[in-house]
């Protein structure tokens, strides 16, 4: 069968696990009553599904997978949520992406602290946002229209109306976590590691 394949050898290492891991680690130690989620991976929503009721967000129309999720089809910038609504906010992968028009959303170069700023908004006092985003340890740069390349100096001036209770890099030459400062610096844009992933659980007061 042309479709059947066998990987032999060692389990595969993908980075992804790990920023599922880190959401999963923090959701289990906060036990929210609900979860609003923007733009993340869907396996790991439907994870959620078992114990959460969950609200997502996509720019593009999707049914619900179960019963307790509510699906709104919306732009991340402009969400039709009331103020201090959810306990825990997601989003994973997704930050980057905003306003470059990938997924079928307007063009906007401010969409992702427009967006950030939409999920503080509905974000409940005590809550936690908890994102994943590309980190570099160089100069932010825009890889159009795949996707934005942060800096922590970046990520931490988007971030700024929260306080961050955990961060962590994920290295992907290494494929282990480290702390954002362990990163090398200013790898060539040729190379396939040349940006990293970054991990972040922050309270808002």
């Amino acid at each position: 069968m042309p479709s059947f394949t066998y990987d032999a050898g060692d389990h595969p290492t993908l980075w992804w696990d790990f920023e599922c891991a880190f959401a999963a680690e923090h959701i289990a130690r906060l036990k929210p009553t609900n979860i609003l989620d923007i733009g993340s991976i869907r396996s790991f929503i439907t994870g959620l599904l078992a114990y959460y009721d969950v609200t997502t967000v996509d720019v593009r129309k999707r049914d619900p997978l179960l019963a307790n999720e509510t699906v709104i089809t919306s732009d991340a910038k402009r969400l039709d949520l009331p103020d201090a609504s959810f306990d825990v906010i997601l989003s994973m992968c997704a930050l980057e992406h905003f306003g470059l028009g990938r997924y079928g959303d307007e063009l906007d170069v401010d969409a992702d602290t427009k967006a950030f700023a939409e999920m503080v908004r509905v974000l409940r006092p005590g809550g936690r946002l908890i994102f994943t985003t590309t980190l570099r340890n160089g100069e932010p740069v825009v890889a159009f229209n795949e996707q934005r390349i942060y800096n922590l100096d970046l990520i931490h001036t988007i971030a700024a109306p929260l306080t961050c209770e955990d961060e962590r890099a994920y290295n992907r030459q290494l494929q282990r976590f480290c702390s954002p400062g362990e990163l090398p610096l200013d790898e060539p844009v040729t190379s396939k590691s040349w940006w990293h992933i970054y991990c972040g659980c922050w309270v808002k007061s």
